[in-house]
């Protein structure tokens, strides 16, 4: 074995000098200038935000009939109204079937809508035979009794929240009003619902008693094409109008 040089026990002493003192690692000794401000890193930008819908105010719907002030005020003109006035019906008149029977009836009959095959009679069909049977078992004539409808022609689907919202339960009443008769029967839920009656507010499957207007009473029966598909319903309508009657 080589003997040791002379200086390595310096050597080893002056390292483990500096061990002690904390310096371990090799050092540059390149100046550097500490002072100097570092450069911020390159991001990436991030991606500006969508640009916001902007939210246009809806235009209300036009109400049915135009403003109220200018609607009929004594029923056979409200008839001509009815047959003629373009507003009712985003300007269709044709198919439009009358109203029928006299002013201040015993009884109003109040439908959705004419049926299918109407031309000159309002329920020429099947449901309107159907009501006569009724009428014919509670005895009441059918000279005394005046039928109308919600909706001036036949409509197989109706946008009945639209039609509400357009006015349609108002014009119902105001015809209600101009009939002036002593009582009402409704035969719809749609029906019931745009002439006030709320039927959410019963558990009840059973027709209900109700008011239009200040003075005139009501019944809210099953539509007339429910009944016909649903024998079971005749019997408890008949049974709600004779506690009705005798009321």
């Amino acid at each position: 074995m080589a003997p040791l040089s002379p200086f390595a026990g310096e050597i080893a002493a002056a390292l483990q000098w500096w061990r002690d003192a904390g310096l371990e690692h090799d050092f540059s000794d390149d100046p550097a200038d500490w002072l100097a401000r570092s450069e911020p890193a390159v991001t990436e930008a991030a991606p500006p935000p969508p640009p916001k819908a902007i939210e246009r105010p809806v235009a209300p719907l036009p109400k049915l009939g135009g403003d109220s002030a200018g609607w009929p005020q004594d029923l056979a003109a409200f008839t001509q109204w009815w047959l003629a006035e373009p507003s009712l019906d985003n300007g269709h008149v044709e198919g439009r079937i009358a109203p029928r029977g006299p002013a201040g009836a015993a009884l109003v009959v109040m439908v959705d809508h004419p049926e299918s095959q109407d031309a000159d009679r309002l329920l020429s069909g099947p449901q309107g035979r159907l009501l006569d049977a009724i009428l014919a078992a509670l005895g009441i004539a059918p000279d005394q009794v005046y039928v109308a409808s919600l909706l001036p022609r036949y409509m197989p689907l109706p946008d009945w929240a639209s039609l509400q919202a357009a006015g349609l339960g108002d014009l119902a009443r105001h015809h209600v009003a101009l009939a002036a008769p002593k009582r009402l029967i409704s035969f719809g839920q749609h029906v019931s619902s745009l002439l006030g009656h709320d039927p959410a507010k019963s558990a009840e499957n059973l027709p209900q008693n109700y008011q239009v207007g200040a003075q005139v009473p009501a019944l809210a029966a099953p539509g007339l094409e429910t009944l016909m598909a649903r024998p079971r319903g005749k019997a408890r309508l008949w049974q709600a109008l004779l506690d009705w009657q005798a009321a």
